[in-house]
């Protein structure tokens, strides 16, 4: 496998902001302390728009961004796609690149958005990978032979049992939980809070995790998920132990906190039906980002029907 490119930073913008005129990294960088002061964007999104917004100023060296029309904004997407990035991919950065011509106009006295009425090409919507019950239930039956396991069964669990987003879980503290009552009180993207039940299984091993967390801890931490040098875990650490666990769980495919999400959302809607009950337990702003899980629930669903319904048989099937 090859090395994973490093994503371009605004500290990037200030080497092509020289040719595409003069203070644009400035701007650039003024755009994205406003997403994270006033429309208070998570740390992680606005790492993502200073990476897209550096593509936009190597893709436009030599022209200044007041001066770059409709017809450059498609000529970028143009090579971009060529490159072999999907039609979502390109949406996101055309997002990036409006935003920024929307700040400007408001802020900074920019005439125009070359990237209004362009649009990204459409590419098929590929439904999220989920677990099966089943898989689910080997994944996290493992023992908590010492404390890092116990850990990372605490964190799984709970990522599982009320569909945490891995950001969300890196985050908790330990007043987050109220293990009595089995709510956990997320904060999610947008600064919002949200209030989600914890299972009783993830209750049981969380509460154990808990009364041996201050073994663990460096004085002054107040993160409720430790590394083994008493730190808040990253989370690139819980991808890799989750990777590390399944591979000895015997699930195949790749697996991430992400799936647990997934897997989470999934098998509520399954059980309960209920789109909406999910859609505020998940935190997500729009039933529309919901209703991908009813394509699994559908899916699901139909090869329940292909095995069973007689009529659903395949011609050659006796």
């Amino acid at each position: 496998m090859g090395k994973r490119r490093r994503p371009e930073s605004l500290s990037g913008l200030n080497d092509s902001s020289k040719m595409s005129g003069k203070g644009e990294a400035e701007l650039a960088s003024a755009y994205i302390a406003y997403l994270s002061t006033a429309r208070r964007l998570s740390p992680l999104t606005c790492e993502s728009y200073a990476h897209d917004l550096g593509i936009l100023m190597n893709l436009s060296r030599g022209i200044a961004l007041e001066h770059l029309q409709i017809h450059h904004i498609r000529r970028f997407l143009a090579q971009l796609h060529a490159r072999g990035l999907s039609g979502r991919s390109l949406a996101r950065r055309l997002s990036a690149w409006r935003g920024l011509y929307n700040y400007l106009i408001r802020h900074h006295g920019h005439a125009c958005n070359p990237c209004a009425g362009v649009r990204a090409p459409k590419s098929p919507r590929a439904l999220p990978r989920t677990l099966s019950p089943d898989e689910a239930l080997k994944l996290l039956e493992f023992d908590a032979s010492d404390l890092i396991t116990l850990r990372d069964k605490a964190m799984f669990e709970l990522c599982y049992s009320s569909g945490l987003r891995l950001a969300e879980l890196v985050n908790l503290k330990p007043e987050d939980l109220s293990l009595e009552d089995g709510i956990v009180r997320v904060t999610g993207k947008g600064n919002k809070t949200r209030d989600v039940p914890v299972g009783s299984k993830a209750v049981q091993v969380v509460g154990e995790w808990m009364k041996q967390r201050n073994a663990l801890a460096r004085p002054g931490e107040t993160a409720l998920f430790l590394s083994r040098h008493g730190r808040n875990i990253s989370r690139r650490s819980i991808d890799q132990r989750l990777k590390i666990q399944a591979v000895k769980q015997g699930i195949s495919g790749r697996i991430h906190p992400h799936v647990l999400r997934h897997s989470f959302a999934s098998h509520v809607l399954q059980s309960s039906g209920d789109l909406r009950a999910v859609q505020e337990m998940l935190g997500h702003a729009s039933i529309s980002t919901t209703q991908v899980y009813t394509h699994l629930d559908f899916q699901h669903l139909s090869k329940v029907y292909d095995a069973t319904h007689p009529r659903a048989r395949k011609k050659n099937e006796p």
